[in-house]
């Protein structure tokens, strides 16, 4: 059986674990991506804090694992060179084409075939496409009038320019979830005068990250077998945790809404004493409803006698700084921390299946994917951390192992029928999508109270997965080659 030639879209942690596992079976990729080196949102992401809110023992690749971390969440800059340790290790850098962003996939009925299409001209022929561009890299935005008025600096989490001097300046922050709470920290280190900017708050559970010292990174390379069985029972360990008992405060279940609740609530009580400034921070929503936060320096950093929390709404922006509905904030730098485009489902490329049809087209109201993973009238592409694959537990590359899994196995698969591509019938893909909307009306996402970047504008959920992750391992552990239509 000839292996397929795979064109990934890509070279973040999914591109590279499918170019690793399609290697292992025995077929051929490329990888295009768009910046100048592998890592995705590790490579974009360089603002000052950055790092994983998930452990590490759990956020590596469970066949890739590395003792090269000097704390128990990983910082951004170790993720980012922990992608380059596993692209050399599997010796992909030589079909790893970098600095090239790719503009169009177009697939051919009659050669039943991808091409894909970069912004240099260039053109890569395949027999499958994996789109791992991933969610969280198109920064978001928001739009406040007078942006470009302002006499200073402006710099965007996503975007970070590291050549703005923050050193005893007038530094304001607009934003103040999950990027944010990793950079306030850091700010308010520097900053002459820190003011947060606050929209609502966000629900914070302790962090309690420890660092590895020098010495003990030095025992584990005195036996790296035993280090990775270590590893591994650590990260069974950590997966449990998260997949049984931290899910129960999305499923919204009473014991996981109480105790997710009252181990937020102690988190603040402990690290803010002042009463009026826990009411500032005291979200009016459900936990769970959005992302919950994990952080150890978040609070202690707003009670800095530098730094102030303001809460009044944002009106515009002038030459000088930022007037709220109450007040006017002179400042020299203003640092959005407001995330990513996400719910849109705009892929910076141009996706063309049968019947000319544009994946942007037919994603732009209601996203859906069979399994997160296939999509109807697009044959042989293949999706990674696709609609409703997001979590709010657990890690996203335990999600992707899975994806990766699922689009070996039915390459494979398709070779062993003599066909030459594979689609989801829309019976199949419906059928899938009906049953995680009714799984997810049961989750705290569909409490009416609940506004987050999980649901669209029609208020649909259409990024996170509706259980377990285990279920959803259950979920694609086998293809089902009668969900497809075989061409």
């Amino acid at each position: 059986m000839a292996g397929k030639h795979v064109i990934i879209i890509g070279a973040g942690l999914g591109g590279l674990c499918a170019a690793i596992k399609l290697q292992e079976a025995g077929h051929s990729f490329t990888i295009v991506e768009k910046l100048d080196r592998v890592g995705g949102t590790w490579a974009q992401n360089t603002y000052p804090g950055v790092a994983c809110d998930v452990p590490v023992a759990l956020y590596q690749f469970s066949f890739a694992q590395s003792v090269n971390w000097s704390r128990a969440y990983p910082q951004g800059a170790e993720i980012q060179a922990y992608a380059d340790e596993i692209t050399d290790r599997y010796q992909l850098r030589p079909n790893v084409k970098l600095d090239d962003e790719a503009t169009s996939a177009v697939w051919d009925e009659a050669s039943k075939k991808w091409t894909v299409t970069t912004a240099s001209g260039a053109s890569y022929e395949g027999d499958a496409v994996i789109g791992a561009l991933g969610q969280l890299n198109r920064p978001n935005w928001p739009a406040i009038s007078g942006k470009e008025n302002f006499q200073g600096a402006i710099t965007h989490s996503a975007q970070w320019d590291h050549s703005i001097p923050m050193k005893g300046k007038r530094v304001g922050i607009i934003g103040c979830a999950a990027s944010a709470v990793q950079i306030i920290p850091e700010l308010a280190e520097d900053a002459g005068e820190l003011v947060v900017f606050q929209r609502s708050p966000n629900w914070v559970i302790p962090r309690r990250d420890v660092a590895m010292s020098a010495q003990e990174g030095a025992l584990l390379g005195t036996n790296p077998e035993l280090a990775m069985k270590l590893g591994a029972m650590n990260r069974e360990i950590i997966y449990e945790q998260a997949d049984e008992f931290f899910w129960q405060a999305f499923k919204w279940t009473p014991e996981g809404r109480a105790a997710y609740n009252q181990i937020a609530v102690n988190h603040m009580e402990a690290q803010v004493p002042d009463a009026s400034l826990r009411a500032k921070l005291t979200p009016d929503y459900p936990i769970g409803c959005r992302r919950i936060l994990i952080s150890d320096d978040y609070f202690p950093a707003l009670m800095k006698d530098n730094v102030t929390l303001e809460t009044a709404g944002i009106e515009t922006i002038d030459a000088t700084g930022i007037k709220t509905v109450d007040g006017h904030h002179e400042l020299d730098v203003i640092a959005f921390a407001t995330g990513f485009e996400t719910t849109g489902w705009r892929w910076s490329v141009d996706v063309q299946g049968r019947g000319e049809k544009h994946l942007n087209d037919v994603w732009k109201d209601y996203p859906e994917a069979y399994l997160g993973i296939t999509v109807a009238d697009f044959p042989n592409l293949f999706v990674l951390y696709g609609p409703n694959t997001n979590l709010g537990h657990n890690a996203i590359t335990f999600m992707l192992e899975r994806q990766v899994e699922y689009a070996v196995k039915a390459l494979d698969g398709l070779g062993e029928t003599g066909k030459a591509a594979m689609v989801p019938t829309k019976a199949a893909q419906d059928r899938f999508n009906a049953q995680v909307q009714d799984d997810l009306a049961k989750t705290v996402w569909a409490d009416p109270a609940c506004n987050s970047w999980y649901k669209n504008e029609h208020g649909k959920i259409t990024q996170n997965w509706s259980s377990h992750t285990r279920d959803y391992a259950a979920a694609v552990a086998e293809v089902k080659l009668e969900d497809y239509e075989l061409i």
